[in-house]
């Protein structure tokens, strides 16, 4: 969820705004934003969102970001035009002010200036931004790797970042996703061996599947496709949309009369045929997932036909990810995925070394590392301080939340400000969700519920029969009849031992039945499902 407010005096600058999947613990939650709180507070002060690059993870809070408040944003081409599409599925009260800008170009924003410089990462157009503040220059690197020979003859503007090195940098915020891997990540082009093998190999249908938004890994498939006489159909919504876009801003080259139509795959030859199909991370209605099982309306897999995984697999997707390996196995199709050389896949972050040359080129005075966990964060302040040495004057490992603070006398951290998770659940009526109901979710997963449900006189005040208990989830009534006979005595105790007038008030006979039932069965049981009791007047 990546969003970092830079302020000096009133004038706030917002550097991304992005969104993450939910962990297993999250229940029924489909995104989670980060919450917006304290630029809310601040909006008047709020004067852009700028952007690194256009990863769901550094752009999918926007449209959370642009309900409270209308600001512009700036980005690259490419970034701008996945935001757009992001934004056409909220209706948003006002028009979004998107600036277009270009690596190399400077813009004035209030106290700051920005200059955007070219990076290479895995996905086109990232830009790290260099900010001049009255205060010193501060450079955030957004998501990068230093790769020397990129698909597309664009390498890292490391000529700009040594340029602000040499006038002196105040503060650099670095990518330390990959601090734990020694050595280079692997250039783009070093994926091309390994396709080329499987183009080679392949007798049947060639099924691909990788980030929609890897527009360096899509061009090397059409160049070879093009080699090797298939023709591509790309399937998937976001595999369709994204390619349509990178082809109208003229940074994915189709070769003439190369694309298939998904309606045809079936019925064009198999060996003339490359599939690219989004939904990597086996999320379960993805084009992958249904092809895996073979559910699609346009492609199903055959012995002969190779499935190629070509992306990493994102920590927590595991489960997901191998069982839909399996149901490919399950087709008698051939699976390339996971680690090997050369590498079907590469990483678009520096690894150790390039996080050294980014630090030797930028010799900032402070360092804060951005974007991993806190092991990595801590990692690479220690690397910080190896390759500087007395030249650094501090590094700040910071939670979410802490504020870091700079005036002519130096940097130090300076109190909090209120953050934390928003979770989206797009299938409800309010979509955010509130704490208490994902821990309700899940009690319901762990324990589940018991419902006593009383029929009560309205006259006298008591109960007409013996209560019925309805459970899901905890013990049925044929596994331990003797515990839920006893539990509809626990209920009927109750309301014998209760006032006629606490009797006369549901709301508190409720909570009585609660408190009892809950007692005992904790007791009996060493559980404690949900327990809602249900009061009908007859």
């Amino acid at each position: 969820m990546n969003c970092l407010a830079l302020r000096y005096g009133d004038d706030i600058l917002v550097i991304d705004a992005g969104m993450m999947f939910p962990d297993a613990e999250l229940l029924g939650v489909d995104i989670v934003v980060p919450d917006f709180s304290y630029l809310q507070e601040n909006k008047e002060h709020v004067r852009a969102l700028i952007l690194t690059h256009g990863h769901e993870d550094h752009i999918g809070g926007i449209p959370f970001l642009l309900s409270l408040m209308n600001i512009p944003i700036y980005g690259t081409a490419f970034t701008l035009a996945l935001v757009e599409r992001r934004l056409e599925e909220h209706q948003l009260e006002e028009d979004p002010d998107l600036a277009e800008v270009e690596p190399g170009e400077r813009i004035e924003i209030g106290p700051f200036q920005i200059e955007f410089i070219h990076v290479t990462h895995s996905i086109v157009d990232a830009v790290a931004v260099a900010i001049t503040t009255p205060l010193g220059v501060v450079i955030h690197t957004g998501d990068f790797k230093i790769d020397p020979t990129p698909t597309d003859n664009r390498p890292v503007d490391l000529h700009t970042l040594a340029d602000y090195g040499k006038r002196g940098v105040l503060l650099l915020l670095s990518d330390s996703t990959n601090v734990d891997r020694q050595g280079y990540t692997e250039s783009e082009r070093a994926v091309r061996p390994r396709l080329e093998d499987c183009f080679r190999r392949a007798e049947g249908r060639l099924v691909i599947s990788c980030f929609s938004s890897s527009i360096h890994r899509l061009q090397q498939i059409l160049d070879l496709a093009a080699d090797y006489g298939r023709r591509v159909a790309f399937i998937g919504r976001s595999m369709t949309s994204v390619t349509e876009i990178a082809h109208d801003l003229k940074l994915l080259e189709v070769p003439d009369s190369i694309l298939l139509r998904p309606q045809d795959v079936m019925s064009t030859p198999a060996s003339k045929v490359v599939a690219v199909v989004s939904g990597t991370q086996g999320e379960p209605m993805s084009a992958m997932s249904r092809v895996a099982v073979d559910n699609h309306k346009h492609l199903s897999l055959r012995p002969d036909d190779m499935v190629v995984i070509s992306a990493r697999i994102i920590p927590g997707n595991e489960k997901a990810i191998y069982r839909m390996i399996d149901h490919v196995s399950r087709r008698g199709s051939d699976v390339v995925y996971g680690s090997m050389n050369p590498p079907v896949h590469v990483s678009g972050h520096a690894s150790v070394e390039e996080l050294k040359l980014m630090l030797s080129l930028v010799r900032p005075k402070y360092f804060m590392p951005l974007h991993g966990e806190y092991r990595q964060l801590s990692k690479h302040a220690s690397l910080a301080h190896s390759v500087l040495h007395h030249h650094l004057k501090g590094s700040f490992v910071m939670e979410c939340g802490e504020v870091l603070e700079f005036d002519h006398t130096g940097a130090r951290k300076s109190g909090t400000v209120s953050v934390g998770r928003v979770c989206i659940d797009s299938g409800s009526v309010d979509e955010v969700v509130e704490d208490i109901v994902i821990r309700d979710r899940r009690h319901l997963s762990e324990d589940g519920f018991v419902l006593p449900i009383i029929a009560i006189n309205k006259q006298t005040g008591k109960s007409v029969t013996l209560p019925e208990i309805v459970s899901r989830g905890f013990v049925s009534l044929e596994d331990d009849p003797e515990l839920m006979q006893n539990a509809r005595q626990v209920v009927v105790k109750t309301l014998d031992s209760s006032t006629a007038e606490e009797r006369s008030d549901w709301g508190v006979m409720q909570e009585k039945i609660r408190v009892d039932l809950r007692r005992f069965l904790s007791k009996q049981t060493s559980r404690r499902p949900l327990i809602m009791p249900v009061i009908l007047e007859v």
